[in-house]
């Protein structure tokens, strides 16, 4: 139960990312890339506190930083980037798809291999979400941001995996924010981040950053070393949905049949993927 709490716990902080995110650029309070620095740098300086406060040290010249700190820079890069040119819905299904294939691909290299049963149930909460934002109308793929989500994906499911092996979960986030956060800002002004952010902007950004990304990252990290490899992959796929939902209570959006139908599947899914059976 403690596992079940702290996981949903982990999985809410996702979303309300993807919430603060949307409240921020549809409000033209922030364009996403400045949006994303400012949440890098928030994290790293409220995660780099806490552990300076817990009288430790951030583990920066670990190796664990090429990868965690990599992939958190591809991650935050392709996801900003890409929904420029691409659409919500659709940006949404490639960047879970892609995590999904890459960390059950990866986790079955490293011997774990997906029983029958957690395939199902990945296919079924993946399907279930597809239908939920398969986007209305004709379909048009901006290529780049295709590609750039794709990017964002592998750079996800690749931090996801480097935290089953992080010895300091607080510490561990915190050096990878600390780490990515040049990286990060030098790529996206590249990319041509505009600037433009307002007072509430940062408000959202730093609340994003502070709280939903750094502390829900660092318990992802916390999470992750006792979650089954597929399960760790499979629930994820109910963030979208969380998010969609929250956007009904907190922004007034309307609960359609649709929706209700492919949450349905989604948690099916995941349940059917994730939840052991006892053998009589």
């Amino acid at each position: 139960m403690r596992l079940f709490l702290l996981t949903t716990l982990t999985m809410c902080a996702f979303a309300a990312n993807s919430i603060l995110n949307r409240l921020a650029v549809d409000s033209a309070a922030s364009d996403p890339a400045s949006f994303a620095v400012v949440r890098v740098l928030s994290g790293a300086l409220v995660l780099s506190l806490l552990v300076l406060m817990r009288g430790t040290q951030l583990p920066l010249r670990n190796r664990r930083r090429i990868i965690g700190a990599g992939a958190l820079s591809l991650y935050m890069i392709g996801f900003s980037v890409a929904y420029l040119t691409l659409d919500a819905g659709l940006g949404a299904l490639i960047l879970f798809g892609v995590v999904q294939i890459t960390m059950f691909a990866a986790n079955t290299a490293f011997g774990a291999v997906p029983t029958t049963r957690q395939m199902l149930g990945a296919a079924i909460a993946l399907a279930g979400l597809a239908f939920v934002l398969w986007p209305s109308g004709a379909l048009r793929v901006d290529l780049t941001g295709a590609a750039l989500m794709i990017a964002a994906g592998v750079g996800w499911a690749a931090y996801s995996l480097a935290g089953r092996s992080e010895p300091d979960a607080l510490a561990g986030t915190a050096a990878n924010f600390v780490a990515a956060l040049p990286v990060t800002a030098l790529a996206l002004l590249w990319f041509g981040a505009e600037w433009q952010i307002n007072a509430v902007g940062y408000l959202l950004a730093i609340l994003s950053g502070a709280v939903t990304s750094g502390m829900g990252y660092a318990l992802w990290y916390r999470v992750l070393p006792l979650l089954a490899p597929a399960a760790a992959a499979v629930v994820q796929l109910s963030v979208p949905i969380i998010a969609i939902i929250a956007g009904v209570i907190l922004l007034g959006e309307i609960a359609s049949l649709k929706l209700m139908v492919g949450a349905m599947l989604v948690l099916g899914g995941i349940a059917l993927a994730v939840v052991r059976l006892k053998r009589r």
